[in-house]
C-alpha cells in the first residue's frame, strides 16, 4: 500500500512542473500548496502572486485566502489585484493555477453555471472572479482537479477561462496571446497534458496502480494517448515530509489520511 494519499501525490506531481525562476499566480489550497511545496524543494527562487496582491512571499504558513496577510509575509511587494492583472498583461507570469466544475477536451474551465440557459441554470456557480484575466494572458495553465465524468465533459456549459476553445488557432483568432493555454491537469489519477496538432487533451503519465481504463471510464469524452505513456513518480519520502510538517501542518488540504 503507499504511505501517501491522491492528494498528497497530485500536491507532489503539480510541483515538479514549477521550475526555479519561475512566476506562479496561485489560490488557496491544493495550488497554493503545491506552489509553498516546489519553493521549498526544487524552486527556492520561485516567486508566487496571489490575486489580492502579494507578490513574492515566503509563506510562513498555509493562507486560507488570497487575501490573508500571510500572503505578503516578508514579500516583494504588496500591491493590488489591479497591478497583478497588469503584470499578467505584461507576459510576465508562467504559470497560474485553475480550476472549475468543468473541463473539456480542448481545456476550457467552466466555473460560472450548470446547465446551458443562462437565466435559468440548474446550477449557479461564482463565477469567473481573475480566472478569465489569468487563463487570457498567463503563459501556462495548471488545473489540479479530481477526475470523474461530471467534471470532464465533451462540452462545457458555458466558458469561463479559454482554453483552446473550438482547437488549433481558436485562442489566436479570439485575440489571445500566441503561444499561451493549458499546459498539465493533474488529476487523482493521471497527469494529462495537450496535443501540439490538435490541442486536444491527452493521457501522459498514470499514477501508480491506475490503468488507462480506469482514466477513460471517468472521462466524458475520447482522451488521446501520449506514447510512450508513462508512469508518474511516487511522491519521495523527503518531499511528503516536508508537505506534512511544513507546508500543511494542520492538513488543512492534505487531511489526515
Amino acid at each position: 500500500m503507499p504511505n501517501y494519499t491522491r492528494m498528497e501525490l497530485m500536491i507532489c506531481s503539480a510541483a515538479r512542473w514549477l521550475e526555479d525562476g519561475a512566476m506562479v499566480v496561485v489560490g488557496t489550497g491544493a495550488p497554493c500548496a503545491a506552489a509553498m511545496l516546489a519553493q521549498k524543494t526544487t524552486a527556492p527562487n520561485l516567486t508566487l502572486l496571489f490575486e489580492a496582491g502579494g507578490v513574492g512571499p515566503l509563506l510562513p504558513r498555509m493562507p486560507i485566502s488570497v487575501g490573508d496577510s500571510r500572503t505578503f509575509y516578508r514579500g516583494l511587494m504588496a500591491t493590488s489585484m489591479a497591478d497583478i492583472m497588469e503584470t499578467c498583461q505584461r507576459g510576465m507570469v508562467d504559470y497560474t493555477f485553475l480550476g472549475g466544475a468543468q473541463i473539456d477536451q480542448f481545456g476550457n474551465l467552466n466555473s460560472t453555471q450548470i446547465g446551458s440557459d443562462y437565466q435559468h441554470p440548474k446550477v449557479r456557480l461564482p463565477g469567473s472572479g481573475g480566472a478569465n484575466d489569468l487563463g487570457s494572458l498567463c503563459w501556462k495553465i495548471l488545473v489540479l482537479t479530481p477526475h470523474d465524468r461530471r467534471r470532464f465533459v465533451e462540452r462545457c456549459d458555458f466558458v469561463t477561462t479559454p482554453g483552446y476553445l473550438t482547437g488549433p488557432g481558436a485562442r489566436e483568432a479570439a485575440g489571445l496571446p500566441p503561444g499561451t493555454g493549458p499546459y498539465k491537469v493533474i488529476t487523482d489519477l493521471a497527469v494529462l497534458g495537450f496535443d501540439d496538432a490538435t490541442k486536444r487533451m491527452q493521457v501522459e503519465s498514470l499514477h501508480p496502480g491506475i490503468t488507462l481504463q480506469e482514466v477513460r471510464d471517468r472521462t466524458g469524452f475520447e482522451l488521446l494517448v501520449r506514447e510512450p505513456l508513462e508512469s508518474t513518480p511516487a511522491p519521495e519520502p523527503a518531499t511528503l515530509e516536508i508537505l506534512r510538517n511544513e507546508v500543511d501542518p494542520l492538513r488543512y488540504i492534505i487531511g489526515r489520511g
